[in-house]
């Protein structure tokens, strides 16, 4: 996401043409430059409110008090988009400060129970607690209903499995009665509801280490009934999934089994240990970690606990590390797409890990597929390269047929995440795929899904990742926004006061044309980009509507001849040509002015065929050439561009796929459907070229800049030919008018009556909440 600044007082650059005053009517300025006067920065209502109870502990990425202004009076309760700079140095501070090595998570009761149960190493015999510090956690930390685990959530495995841990901490150590009584009674109360629970949330191992937990609580006597039928059946499950694990693998190699140890006996710790990560821990887990320690003393071990309560004051967090020997394809499709999309050319092969029998897995052995993991994969498989095998192809039609079934079956949920945007995440990367998903359009509706400090994650227990989702982002993200609609209003209205209506333009296509070119281009310094991309649209559209009302009476040979000879001479005695000369003379100077003129002879030229205003491609050439113009790139390097082989393939690629579009474009709006079909199959292979030459290429000959303007255009036109008019109009209103300030989150919470709370927030300030009660939903949370 880009963040930059556009202060309060700023205002659009004042153009100043030297031209003699108009005598007709059609010679007023066609860009009308003036700019409007100064305007206050729009305040914005975005002081977030905490969540949950005072036991929850978040680590927010809260304003660091070095960062941020003095405050007082209404910043107490709002905060204006000029603190922007101050939100995004807060971020920056907070990550370079992060822990990496064992990861930024909120504190897990669950883990930190089984740190409190290892006994003490050097203490001869007597028995005492290894991290007492883990005891007094466990203690601060009891929820008001007796149980531990999220206090903003309410699943009942997270409550009862942290729950159960910590009663059985305190039990061994026969300390804090009251507390222990009050858990127990918690557990007696709600052991039942496990029957009723969402299969679709079930936490991580959870059949592997309850029964675990429950033996141990049986040793201490403590009052459970171990008979209840919901236990008998996660008895069952364990059996089963035991009697699936082969004995020799889980030693032979790093496997996911490394992070549920604890609930599981007769290991040969000496193989095992083999497998720590980097850090010291056996799969980035506190509690596999803790079990192995009372097992065998390993001094690394004890290390990596001793800095993780040293770390989380007493408890633990819970993470999966970089550093972890097991690979997903979750992490390894996002750093995929991540890096081929910054021109690192990873190869494609890395996936070829996570396929057997045509069939593609997040971790070998899984139980359940995930939805992010095929959705993440998804959005990865797009960004291919021509030297690709048909590994990508292969898994962007799995991932697909995966994520359309379960959109069709109602089910966008996750095994790994609670997040209420994620439904509508996965929907839109399956209505855009990544060619016709306009830069400006996918962070405006993600700006609508990201939950931020809102969304659980679930592993043994639930947990929150605060360098992942947090309030602070979403604030930062919206005063991002709102400066990018500010000046793109100020933009807009500069030019919906052009002379060009009695040529067909009508002020929805000048709208339309902006919005394309600020949906690409949209940084506060690139104005200069994206006004040359939008009046060279509009002023195109008004030319072509021009030449085909000639096309129709074959007269448009003579009308592009009059054209081109004017714009040699300078005659300006025609509105269109006054007009082209005027944008010429405006977004151009010296050397560059005679570039643009020429592009613009070329464009042109390709009426002179009457070919009916098939001109897409050239009209795409046009974009790029101004663009590049406009920004200063094309007048140094423009000798050395013309003699570079490189760069005239872009312009081959760009040419031919755009002209393709525009046939697309033009079928689609009542013209001629001969050569239509098989067009989108032409236009995917040309489009894993131009991704590498953009993305993959080492060639010094073709700025990465230009090479993106090159993506940006065509990006363009698949859009277009991708969507409906209606689809684009509710996108230009998304995107420049509605206030990205304003976008409610709908915070769920469930609570131990099974009720669902939905909770509506504007900028984390309360507006309102609806509870559900359980009879009106079947008790199923979704």
């Amino acid at each position: 996401m880009q963040m930059q600044v556009l202060t309060a007082a700023s205002s659009l650059p004042r153009a100043t043409l030297l031209r003699p005053a108009a005598a007709e009517p059609w010679c007023q300025s066609f860009l009308q430059l003036q700019a409007p006067s100064k305007r206050p920065g729009i305040m914005l209502h975005c002081k977030a409110q905490p969540q949950g109870q005072e036991t929850r502990e978040r680590r927010q990425l809260d304003d660091d008090e070095h960062a941020r202004p003095p405050q007082g009076g209404d910043d107490d309760v709002a905060a204006s988009t000029s603190e922007l700079p101050y939100m995004i140095e807060s971020i920056k501070s907070k990550l370079r400060a992060a822990r990496n090595s064992l990861g930024e998570t909120t504190v897990s009761a669950y883990d930190t129970a089984w740190i409190a149960l290892v006994n003490r190493l050097d203490g001869g015999g007597e028995r005492s607690p290894q991290f007492p510090e883990a005891i007094d956690w466990i203690a601060r930390n009891q929820l008001l209903d007796g149980s531990w685990g999220d206090a903003g959530m309410f699943i009942v495995q997270d409550r009862l499995i942290n729950t159960l841990g910590c009663v059985v901490a305190l039990a061994t150590w026969g300390v804090h009665e009251e507390q222990r009584a009050r858990g127990l009674a918690y557990i007696q109360d709600n052991l039942w509801r496990l029957g009723e629970d969402d299969e679709e949330w079930m936490m991580v191992g959870f059949e592997i280490t309850f029964p675990v937990l429950l033996e141990k609580a049986k040793n201490l006597g403590l009052d459970i009934n171990y008979d209840d039928p919901a236990l008998q059946d996660i008895y069952a499950k364990r059996q089963l999934k035991l009697a699936k694990i082969p004995r020799e693998a889980l030693h032979a190699r790093p496997t996911t089994l490394l992070h549920s140890l604890e609930g599981m006996e007769n290991l040969d710790w000496e193989r095992l240990l083999q497998f720590k990560c980097p850090a010291g821990s056996l799969h980035s887990s506190p509690a596999a970690s803790a079990y192995a320690l009372s097992e065998t003393g390993d001094k690394e071990l004890l290390e990596y606990l001793e800095t993780a309560i040293n770390n989380f004051d007493g408890g633990d967090g819970m993470s999966y590390g970089g550093l972890c020997p097991v690979k997903d394809i979750d992490d390894t499709a996002m750093a995929f797409r991540l890096l081929r999309l910054h021109g690192y050319n990873v190869s494609s092969s890395v996936f070829n890990h996570f396929e057997k029998d045509g069939e593609y897995f997040c971790f070998a052995g899984q139980s359940s597929q995930s939805l992010t993991a095929m959705y993440n994969s998804y959005r990865a498989s797009q960004i291919v390269f021509p030297g690709d095998d048909d590994g990508l192809e292969q898994l962007r039609a799995y991932c697909r047929a995966f994520l359309e079934e379960r959109r069709a079956t109602g089910n966008l949920r996750d095994k790994w995440v609670i997040a209420n945007g994620l439904p509508s995440e996965v929907e839109y990367a399956l209505d855009f795929p990544w060619k016709a998903s306009l830069p400006r359009v996918e962070t405006r509706v993600y700006l609508e899904q990201y939950g931020a400090s809102e969304d659980a994650w679930i592993g043994k227990g639930l947990y929150r990742m605060t360098l992942v989702n947090n309030d602070l982002y979403l604030e930062a993200a919206k005063a991002d926004f709102t400066n990018f609609q500010r000046l793109s209003r100020l933009e807009w209205l500069s030019l919906k006061r052009n002379n060009l209506q009695a040529h067909g333009v009508t002020e929805q296509s000048v709208l339309r044309a902006y919005f394309l070119a600020a949906a690409n281009i949209f940084e506060p310094n690139r104005a200069a980009e994206r006004l040359g991309w939008a009046r060279t649209a509009i002023l195109a559209e008004a030319i072509a509507s021009h030449l085909r009302q000639y096309s129709a009476n074959g007269a448009a040979h003579g009308m592009t001849e009059r054209l081109i000879s004017g714009l040699a001479s300078h005659d300006w005695d025609w509105s269109l040509l006054y007009a082209l000369d005027e944008l010429i003379d405006l977004h151009a100077f010296g050397n560059a002015s005679d570039s643009l003129r020429e592009a613009w002879k070329q464009w042109l030229m390709s009426w002179t065929n009457e070919s009916q205003g098939s001109t897409g491609g050239d009209t795409a050439l046009l974009l790029v050439r101004t663009i590049e113009i406009c920004s200063g790139r094309h007048g140094s390097a423009e000798q050395s561009l013309k003699n570079s082989a490189d760069y005239a393939r872009l312009e081959q690629i760009a040419s031919s796929m755009c002209s393709k579009l525009a046939t697309k474009i033009l079928a689609q709006n009542g013209g001629s459907m001969d050569n239509v079909e098989g067009i989108d199959q032409e236009v995917d292979v040309e489009m894993k070229e131009l991704i590498q030459r953009v993305y993959g290429s080492s060639s010094n000959d073709v700025s990465s800049v230009t090479r993106q303007t090159f993506l940006d255009v065509v990006k363009s036109f698949c859009y277009v030919a991708h969507c409906s008019p209606e689809i684009i109009d509710g996108h230009i209103s998304k995107v420049l008018f509605e206030d990205a300030s304003s976008i409610a989150q709908v915070v769920t919470t469930f609570h131990e009556e099974r009720a669902m709370e939905y909770t509506i927030v504007v900028n984390g300030g309360f507006l309102c909440y609806i509870t559900i009660p359980r009879s009106l939903y079947g008790g199923s949370p979704g």
